[in-house]
């Protein structure tokens, strides 16, 4: 696992809240990225998506849209995960997600294309003794069984993820932001039951709806790992992507989406597909900053609240 880069004063990434030096067992919330992106089926960059989020959270303060102060949270970054091979980096990936989730921490992945959440579900998976849920935030099912041979590309994620032991079928993902099908998907949700709120959808019941639809449907879930692909934004909101869809969610409504979903047991999340070379203003790339900050506060709350009780 590499440092993050030479570039970057460790302990000034994240507002500052980046503790390069501490244990993982002291941390609360551990990060990674994975600079992958040979997984795709059309545009390429977002191996570049890492480096260029933690480029620009030097001078962002530590709180979040509510004004909430984060400065107690201690946050670990461990780098990029690379390899020689996408073999050898997925295995990585994989033991890294399974030591993070063992430990207790929130898991924060930080993509590369969407296939880089393959090996991140894989190594959750192997840390749990019970159901996992999963919550996929896209424009895209990303349903495939393989795209142009490759089982483990981008548009394959939850037909992996529906390989997972502690997946007990496809009513345990559920898909939000939804608006565009392959045809082998298409064939494959009409033969299966299938958790599925549309991107019109989102728009047309509310957010808050939405949430409590998710919410009732996931319920019984102890282990919640989300998944945001940035393009389930509109691409006015974010450019910046590869495979961009019309007719998204606006930032308003996935970051109210996002605050609502937290109050489940999310044991970590991931941010994916961000482009860089793709959106000269940068634009896609501070939405997935404010993505994980966001999440990261929603996470600390809830840590108050639970506290709070006892």
């Amino acid at each position: 696992m590499n440092t993050v880069q030479e570039m970057i004063k460790e302990n000034t990434i994240w507002a500052g809240l980046n503790c390069p030096n501490i244990k993982m067992e002291d941390a609360d919330i551990v990060v990674f990225g994975i600079p992958y992106d040979g997984g795709v089926s059309f545009r390429s960059g977002a191996k570049d998506g890492p480096r260029a989020i933690r480029n620009i959270t030097y001078t962002i303060p530590p709180t979040t849209e509510r004004w909430e102060d984060l400065t107690s949270l201690q946050i670990l970054d461990q780098g990029d995960i690379t390899a020689e091979n996408r073999n050898e980096q997925f295995k990585l990936v994989e033991d890294a997600a399974y030591s993070i989730v063992k430990t207790g921490k929130l898991l924060t992945m930080i993509g590369g294309d969407h296939s880089t959440t393959i090996p991140v579900m894989r190594g959750v998976n192997k840390a749990l003794k019970k159901p996992l849920g999963i919550i996929h935030i896209d424009a895209h099912f990303d349903l495939c069984n393989e795209m142009g041979g490759d089982l483990e590309s981008h548009g394959s994620v939850e037909r992996r993820a529906l390989e997972l032991e502690n997946i007990q079928g496809t009513e345990s993902i559920f898909f939000v932001g939804i608006r565009s099908v392959e045809s082998e998907e298409l064939d494959f949700i009409q033969k299966n039951k299938m958790n599925i709120i549309k991107a019109l959808e989102v728009r047309s019941n509310g957010v808050e709806r939405t949430i409590e639809v998710i919410k009732e449907k996931m319920k019984d879930f102890e282990n919640i790992y989300i998944t945001i692909d940035i393009d389930s934004l509109d691409p006015a909101y974010a450019p910046g992507t590869g495979t961009p869809q019309f007719g998204g969610l606006d930032s308003r409504e996935l970051l109210d989406l996002l605050y609502g979903l937290f109050e489940l047991p999310v044991i970590g999340f991931d941010v994916v597909e961000v482009s860089p070379k793709l959106d000269e203003s940068s634009i896609a790339v501070f939405a997935a900053r404010k993505i994980l900050t966001e999440c990261w506060g929603h996470h600390l709350r809830k840590n108050k609240q639970i506290r709070g009780n006892y």
